[in-house]
């Protein structure tokens, strides 16, 4: 006669606390450039600067574009929000980055990780949406320059906003939720400069083979469908410039139209090197380069190309400081 082994429901709540605890920490150890230190101190003097240089050309534009009348227009009014997006996502991940290379504490919260990986994604999802909204408001300035205002009226450009931001931090809370569930057994040491979801995915011990369709998925639409729409509108904007008398002209159009995609290029590429790739395929050494290019490059870029060297924004700029000079001399 067999005789059925019972289980100790007091071993059963034990088992399933080890599990739980193994799982679940405090702190994850952002591993960043810790095998090579012999750049960490380079690397902290150039990021800082390029930071401290991003926040400084953004955050004029975004002064710019608020107080000076002249620049309320659509074009201006999408610029402002890309250099707001810029702002955030650099002091969203730069600091971090910055202490874990000058300090020997390299760790960071559970709930600092989770937070930084859903403003982080959210935000890189809207600028990729933003890019080709920027992208079509060039192209009708150029094709169809009389019917511009009537065509980018505020209304819809208002809208297409709100419909980049809701749809950018919609994506990042169902990426955030999906990856950060995922069972660690106690893994916390991430191979990255920041909490991102495909380190995240890879640090996972559990089945990732519904994840990683689904990430590779919604990159694709997030990443690809917007860069061809870019591709596009840049295509229109050729077509129109092609079509100037004026060789001066032309390759005054070519130079600028040809920075701003360049910038495109730069932004899009290093992404979907990063997101386009199965996680056990990854080269962190090349990823971590990646992410300091999107993250941190092309933010400081941004300003410079778009606006900075722009006729409109220097005379902005001029007035404010003329104004600021009769202020402090009344």
């Amino acid at each position: 006669m067999q005789y059925k082994t019972m289980e100790s429901p007091f071993l059963h709540r034990q088992s399933t606390r080890e599990r739980v605890n193994d799982s679940a920490f405090s702190r994850f150890l952002l591993l960043g450039f810790s095998n090579r230190p012999q750049l960490e101190t380079p690397l902290f003097i150039v990021i800082l600067i390029v930071y401290f240089l991003s926040f400084l050309g953004n955050g004029m534009i975004i002064l710019l574009s608020q107080m000076d009348t002249c620049l309320h227009t659509p074009m201006y009014f999408f610029l402002s929000n890309p250099s707001f997006m810029d702002l955030c996502l650099t002091t969203c991940t730069v600091p971090q980055t910055l202490a874990n290379l000058k300090e020997r504490d390299k760790t960071i919260t559970y709930g600092g990780c989770v937070t930084q990986l859903l403003i982080a994604l959210g935000l890189v999802v809207m600028e990729c949406v933003l890019l080709a909204v920027m992208a079509y408001d060039r192209s009708i300035a150029v094709c169809c320059p009389l019917h511009y205002l009537a065509i980018m009226h505020p209304h819809l450009c208002l809208q297409r906003v709100l419909t980049a931001w809701l749809t950018g931090f919609g994506n990042s809370v169902l990426q955030t939720a999906l990856t950060m569930t995922l069972p660690l057994c106690g893994r916390n040491q991430v191979d990255h400069l920041f909490c991102e979801v495909p380190v995240m995915l890879k640090l996972a011990c559990a089945n990732t083979s519904i994840n990683e369709p689904e990430l590779f998925t919604v990159s694709v639409f997030f990443l690809m469908v917007p860069l061809s729409l870019i591709l596009v509108s840049y295509g229109h904007i050729t077509q129109a410039v092609l079509k100037l008398k004026l060789a001066q002209g032309r390759w005054k159009a070519f130079g600028t139209y040809g920075s701003h995609l360049m910038v495109v290029v730069i932004f899009f590429g290093t992404l979907i090197s990063m997101y386009l790739q199965p996680p056990s395929s990854y080269s962190q050494d090349m990823n971590k380069s990646n992410v300091l290019f999107y993250t941190l490059v092309t933010p400081q870029l941004n300003p410079i190309i778009y606006t900075l060297g722009n006729k409109e924004v220097k005379g902005a700029l001029r007035r404010l400081l003329r104004a600021t000079a009769d202020l402090r001399g009344n």
